[in-house]
């Protein structure tokens, strides 16, 4: 999949078949409409595109307004958005910068300046929920009549389900938020993860006895937090058990070394030796967020820390013991 910062590149395609939103989480009915898109691109010979915004609309206006309740809690980083729509098949993706200059852009000439010269839209496929342009005043109505007097086909489809629940976005923060991966992974129709570059840290972990890898979560309000079993992937042949916590590190000082930012930090299970001390550093791993053991804790000193982390292996271990004896079960 080829990305693009905004459309004036040479590589844009200069006609596409087109789908526009925020596609946090990529769950399974952005999966549904991308496999359309890429279907009506195929019947028109022409590649299928994404365009998408960078920050979410709701974080610009959260921050314009001074108001940071306003801003969505983040499921995805843009990185692993865009990692999920290479894997749904798209050929392009725009990522449009949403400033006030984009804000402020009314709904024609949203349709003029950007889907018909900018991006040459033959085929727009929006949800049922679709608005745009400034004040959100542009509709599906709108966009219909612009389409036949601009040449390009609009259609819309309609809202997701699984087991009667609308899947959205909206639904994923919500399972995420009360800790039920299970319900996320139903919804996203995969487990729910996180990657990244591992980088360096204060190294505490070492001094603790749990050396760590380290991701950063670009966004402050990351839809899930607390304390989880984990899987890492990216450091051997296959998967590694882990505890991972996902949050700002309660128990230290805002002024550490990354302090104040949102971190996953995974200790494996069962470290691989021939990676060594150092061996993790650089490398993009992917840690799947399988089951949450409990919210981020706030230790008085490091020797509470230090047991904190060793209970939360323990537990770890017996969550994934039964797994592996519930999937012996399935098999028999």
């Amino acid at each position: 999949m080829q990305i693009f910062r905004g459309f004036h590149h040479p590589g844009v395609a200069p006609a596409c078949a087109l789908t526009i939103g925020n596609f946090d989480g990529v769950h399974r009915g952005h999966q549904a409409m991308l496999a359309l898109l890429n279907s009506e691109a195929r019947h028109r010979g022409i590649p299928s595109c994404v365009l998408t915004f960078e920050p979410h609309p709701r974080d610009y206006f959260a921050a314009a307004l001074s108001r940071p309740e306003l801003a969505p809690a983040r499921i995805a980083t843009l990185r692993d958005k865009l990692t999920e729509l290479a894997a749904c098949g798209v050929s392009q993706c725009v990522v449009l910068p949403f400033d006030a200059k984009l804000s402020s852009q009314g709904p024609q000439e949203f349709i003029e300046r950007v889907l018909v010269r900018g991006l040459g839209a033959r085929y727009v496929l929006v949800g049922d929920d679709f608005r745009f342009g400034a004040r959100r005043a542009g509709d599906y109505s709108m966009l219909d009549a612009a389409g036949a007097a601009c040449g390009f086909d609009v259609a819309r489809m309609n809202s997701y389900q699984v087991h009667q629940l609308r899947v959205s976005s909206s639904a994923v923060r919500e399972a995420l938020g009360r800790g039920d991966m299970d319900a996320a992974a139903a919804l996203l129709g995969r487990p729910y993860s996180i990657s990244g570059h591992v980088v360096h840290g204060r190294k505490l972990g070492r001094e603790l006895g749990f050396r760590t890898l380290n991701l950063r979560f670009s966004h402050w309000k990351p839809a899930a937090s607390g304390i989880f079993a984990v899987h890492v992937h990216g450091l051997g042949e296959g998967p590694l058990e882990g505890v991972a916590n996902l949050g700002i590190r309660p128990s230290l000082d805002p002024r550490d070394t990354n302090g104040g930012r949102v971190l996953l930090e995974t200790f494996c299970l069962d470290w691989p030796q021939r990676l060594g001390d150092e061996g993790a550093y650089g490398k993009i791993v992917r840690v799947d967020l399988l089951h949450k053991l409990h919210d981020e804790l706030k230790y008085d000193g490091l020797d509470q820390l230090r047991a904190g982390i060793a209970r939360d292996c323990v537990d770890a271990r017996a969550y994934f013991a039964s797994t592996r004896r519930q999937t012996t079960r399935d098999r028999i």
